[in-house]
């Protein structure tokens, strides 16, 4: 339960940031008497050469014991088992992941087992049942968006029975997090657009949902500015290393942020998107995030007007009305949209009606929005909005971003929304 005026912020994680970040690994993982790493990744990462120059950085000190490319991506139960026997087998002491947020799920899962001595990673879901310190997991993000190597969370799959299981503990977070731009640079235009719109509503969510807090908010505001200063620059200058670096320190502070403050209804709405029609986490915040802050306007406004500062810059802040402020920053999103969306080739997603799938059909069909708005109502971040929600504030929402249509915020009731 959120209590005003009350809050907790933590976060033990070790960052380690900069262009030759990964040859500082080795010291770090002498600091906690490993020598023998696990490197966790998946074949994506390692036919783009990225374990490669992991294993350079680190292989003249330490001895890898196994590197294993198999994570799928949807993180696996079954894969977790077997990773965890790798690591057994292969007498490793410490786990190194490569990779976005299903590896560092993956990896996270893989230390469960083999730090409980276990083959049952069941017993361990939910929250509090983790109860000690976990081996050494050092975080390594290809990709600068999911915060994963900052955050006490993990979801992995058991497709056999159709589950997604969660799981929360402080003793989860990676021991360091270790950013370095050699591991963003061949993220293709597409992708990078949207993991860093994923960045950008952890940050903004943070700042505007209930569990605020003015630590966070610290981290938020600056991730919001390290975004909207390099991230039409990265699109267009792929192999800028330093705008690399600004993305993904970006996206660990937003990591940061949303890990001590949750997000609210364009997560609540973007996984249940996801579950039920498997579009991409990024592609679904991006779309989502004005929609979010428009519905919320007239409860958190004057939060979202403070957002155009370190969006839009202090020229453009000081220059629009105060009472206009919330309204330009919503605007400045959906321009920053239809630029990825330019940018990138048409490959950036605005709205839901033009998402399709390898054959061309639509990722997320009309007719999907009700049980989508179901599967909402059953998200833990909706707790944490702003306004209540309820199904037909999930739908009309939904219907909105589906269309392109922005909302109208006459309000006739609680939450409730007139469509135009």
């Amino acid at each position: 339960m959120h209590v005003p005026g009350y809050y907790e912020f933590f976060c033990p994680v070790k960052i380690v940031a900069g262009h030759h970040a990964l040859e500082k690994i080795p010291q770090l993982l002498n600091e906690f008497g490993a020598q023998r790493p696990l490197i966790i990744t998946d074949k994506g990462v390692v036919a783009a050469g990225l374990v490669d120059i992991v294993g350079e950085a680190i292989s003249p000190v330490v001895r890898i014991g196994a590197v294993a490319d198999d994570v799928p991506p949807d993180s696996d139960l079954a894969v977790v088992v077997r990773l965890a026997a790798v690591y057994r087998e292969r007498g490793c002491d410490a786990i190194v992941a490569v990779g976005g947020g299903s590896v560092m799920d993956t990896a996270k899962g893989v230390n469960i087992l083999v730090s409980e001595n276990s083959d049952d990673l069941m017993q361990f879901s939910g929250a509090g049942k983790l109860t000690r310190r976990l081996k050494p997991l050092v975080a390594i993000p290809t990709t600068a968006g999911t915060g994963s190597e900052v955050t006490l969370a993990a979801v992995i799959a058991d497709h056999a029975r159709n589950l997604k299981m969660l799981f929360t503990s402080y003793f989860l977070m990676p021991d360091m997090a270790v950013l370095d731009p050699r591991m963003t640079l061949t993220l293709p235009p597409a992708i990078t657009a949207a993991t860093a719109m994923d960045a950008l509503t952890h940050a903004v969510e943070a700042f505007t949902c209930l569990a605020k807090n003015p630590l966070s908010d610290a981290h938020a505001l600056l991730a919001i500015e390290l975004i909207g200063k390099n991230l039409l620059k990265v699109i267009n200058e792929s192999e800028n290393a330093d705008g690399r670096l600004a993305l993904a320190v970006a996206a660990t502070l937003a990591g940061v942020a949303f890990s001590n403050a949750m997000v609210g209804m364009v997560h609540t709405l973007g996984h249940s998107v996801g579950a039920v029609c498997g579009v991409h986490h990024g592609t679904c915040m991006a779309i989502l995030l004005p929609y979010g802050l428009e519905y919320n306007m007239h409860k958190n406004g004057d939060l979202t007007a403070q957002l155009l500062l370190p969006l839009s810059g202090a020229r453009v802040y000081a220059q629009t009305p105060a009472h206009l402020r919330a309204e330009h920053t919503i605007a400045a999103i959906r321009h920053l949209n239809q630029r990825l969306h330019q940018e990138t080739g048409g490959r950036h997603g605005r709205f839901f009606k033009e998402i399709t799938g390898p054959d061309g059909s639509a990722r997320v069909p009309a007719d999907s929005i009700d049980a989508i708005a179901d599967k909402a109502l059953g998200d833990g971040t909706i707790f944490y909005n702003p306004e209540e929600l309820d199904r037909d504030d999930l739908i009309m929402v939904m219907s909105h971003a589906w269309s392109g249509a922005p909302l109208d915020r006459n309000l006739v009731k609680k939450g409730r929304l007139q469509i135009r």
